[in-house]
């Protein structure tokens, strides 16, 4: 069994790859040179990693997260990096207000807005679920409504300069997984709502690019500390999950797998057999450290 699925995952991920990224594309960073670019959750992993990539860019940059302190030292390293300006506003998801203040700023700052991408996420927990529903509606205000509240803020802007909303979201977003229902809740909310959004963006023939991107286990600190105890699979690195995440938004594709192979693989394998994928799915969890 362990040497077919060493054989067969590869294919599936590759078979995969080919359908959604069969046309050519040749990514190249002029595409982003002087772009006018919102990056949140931008104070520590994947987020951070974006900036420093689009600042070698010579992208305009406004970051946002909860830190002030982390957000300063990003904002130094991207000037430092060739940022063509780097700007921050902290606060926190939490604030229904917060999402619109952080567009204003853009707009007040730079009169309008190529690409936003929306990567932040609040703090949940990894373990069985407790039945706190009131966990479940704080997260969904943090990972969903304040992605929708930028993106209507920022809807304007974005379709004047024919610019790209890029939402980070993940494998958990696609298929249930266990120890993450209040995450994952919010993960699949992100792909009903901007998969609608792109439909209606393409009846209205309105040149707005939606990027959804499917992300598996990430090597950073947040990540790894919360679920390395009990996950068999090695993290990819959270530089070049950046660097993918800017090349799918401007190259405006559909969605982002990453990593591409096994990603691919999952998620073809949810639609042809789903029994078995949940299998595997539970495989991958060391159960035993897994503390009620």
């Amino acid at each position: 069994m362990g040497v077919l699925l060493k054989i067969f995952i590869p294919l599936l991920g590759l078979a995969l790859a080919f359908y959604f990224y069969s046309a050519p594309e040749n990514f190249s960073e002029e595409m982003l040179r002087g772009k006018r670019v919102i990056v949140t959750g931008a104070s520590s992993g994947i987020g951070e990693q974006m900036a420093y990539h689009l600042a070698r860019m010579e992208a305009h940059l406004l970051l946002t997260a909860r830190t002030e302190a982390k957000l300063q030292k990003v904002v130094e390293q991207c000037l430092k990096l060739g940022a063509a300006s780097a700007h921050y506003v902290s606060g926190s998801m939490e604030d229904a207000t917060f999402p619109e203040v952080v567009v204003k700023e853009a707009e007040n700052t730079w009169g309008g807005l190529d690409m936003l991408i929306l990567n932040h996420i609040g703090y949940t927990y990894f373990n069985y679920f407790n039945g706190d529903v009131g966990h479940i509606r704080k997260l969904l205000e943090i990972n969903f409504l304040s992605y929708v509240a930028m993106t209507t803020s920022a809807l304007p802007m974005l379709k004047e300069s024919e610019g790209s909303i890029v939402v980070v979201s993940s494998m958990a977003g696609k298929t249930g997984a266990p120890f993450s229902a209040p995450y994952s809740a919010t993960k699949f909310a992100l792909d009903g709502f901007f998969s609608s959004l792109r439909q209606e963006f393409i009846i209205d023939k309105v040149n707005v690019s939606v990027t959804l991107c499917i992300l598996g286990y990430i090597n950073t600190e947040n990540a790894v500390r919360v679920v390395s105890h009990a996950m068999r699979d090695t993290p990819a690195p959270k530089e070049e999950c950046a660097l993918e995440i800017i090349k799918s938004g401007a190259l405006r594709r559909r969605e982002l797998h990453y990593p591409s192979q096994a990603v691919g693989s999952l998620l073809l394998l949810r639609g042809i057999a789903p029994d078995f994928l949940d299998s595997l799915i539970r495989s991958n969890y060391k159960v035993e450290n897994i503390r009620r």
